[in-house]
């Protein structure tokens, strides 16, 4: 596997999957697996979860992690082929990938869309550019499309939550937010867990569909407590419109989640990828309570990052 953008296919999710319990169980197990190599961890958006949790995961493995915040740190990145770099850029892409590909052995890449240009953000254009030209492994820590290693870490809380469901109801919740949100998460989300052979329900406002690629073998339910009847897990995340590209469509606050809103799934328990504005995505009394598995998630951003970097090194 020389890339980690997506999800693949069931075998490997259940063998990344079996592989970040048994790193959760005992981290350090293959400290000598990665000595003398380097991860680059490249930043051109702000990251918390994403950032501690690759650089630990490669710690645990012996690896040497090297963060850049490319957006504050590095020079202005031009993307686009033939141009003549006569405004605000210092460095094409070409040469910087290039350069970032002969220093480290793995690259860890983080860039969110621009929500204005709907075709060069479904092409995942800017990270496709550093896989183009920097000739190494690299690692989707979220792009335009997708956040693989947060879904992969969603699949594992399920699985350390299933206790006896077999096939699980799995409901996508649209939340409200202030401001216009990317569909990585929820794309990501959607694929993994309908590739995983979870029931999915994706409930949202009218305007909120998501690009059907990513949804094909959902059930898609505008009815929010309809939607929300015998689920087992309910992942709530914002998103904003992909027809009507990059725009808020509605603010509705009756789609934050409360503990009324469980009156017909008691048992649910409640996912967030973080980082969540409370009381407005989510109530404090949902965040707070025994439904949430938010900080579960979080930590086993780790275990997930550490067995795709495991998986590439061989």
């Amino acid at each position: 596997m020389k890339y980690f953008t997506q999800y693949e296919s069931k075998k490997l999710a259940d063998r990344l999957i079996e592989k970040a319990l048994y790193y959760k169980s005992n981290p350090r197990i293959d400290a000598a697996k990665g000595i003398g190599k380097k991860i680059g961890c490249i930043f051109l958006n702000p990251s918390l979860r994403t950032r501690a949790s690759t650089q630990i995961a490669a710690l645990n493995l012996g690896m040497d992690p090297i963060v850049m915040n490319m957006d504050k740190e590095g020079w202005a990145l031009e993307m686009k082929e033939g141009t003549v770099m006569n405004k605000g850029t210092v460095e094409h892409i070409k040469d910087a990938a290039g350069v970032l590909g002969s220093y480290f052995d793995i690259l860890a890449i983080r860039a969110f869309p621009g929500l204005t240009n709907k075709q060069e953000d479904i092409e995942d254009f800017i990270f496709n550019q550093f896989i183009k030209y920097s000739g190494v492994p690299v690692i989707s820590l979220e792009s335009a499309i997708r956040h693989p290693l947060q879904s992969l870490a969603d699949m594992i809380t399920i699985h350390e939550n299933l206790g006896t469901i077999k096939k699980p109801k799995v409901v996508l919740s649209w939340a409200p937010h202030i401001k216009a949100i990317p569909h990585a998460v929820a794309n990501s989300f959607s694929e993994w867990a309908i590739g995983c052979g979870h029931d999915l329900t994706i409930t949202h406002p009218e305007g909120y569909d998501l690009d059907p690629l990513f949804t094909k073998g959902a059930n898609i339910e505008l009815n929010q407590q309809k939607a929300l009847e015998g689920a087992d897990f309910v992942y709530v995340k914002n998103w904003s419109a992909y027809n009507d590209y990059g725009k808020i469509v509605t603010t509705d606050n009756s789609w934050m989640l409360t503990e009324k809103h469980f009156k017909n799934a008691k048992k649910a328990r409640v996912m967030h990828c973080l980082p969540v504005r409370r009381n407005i995505e989510l109530s404090d009394e949902i965040l707070d309570g025994s439904r949430s598995l938010v900080q579960e998630q979080a930590i086993n951003r780790i275990y997930a990052a550490q067995s795709v970097i495991s998986q590439i090194l061989g």
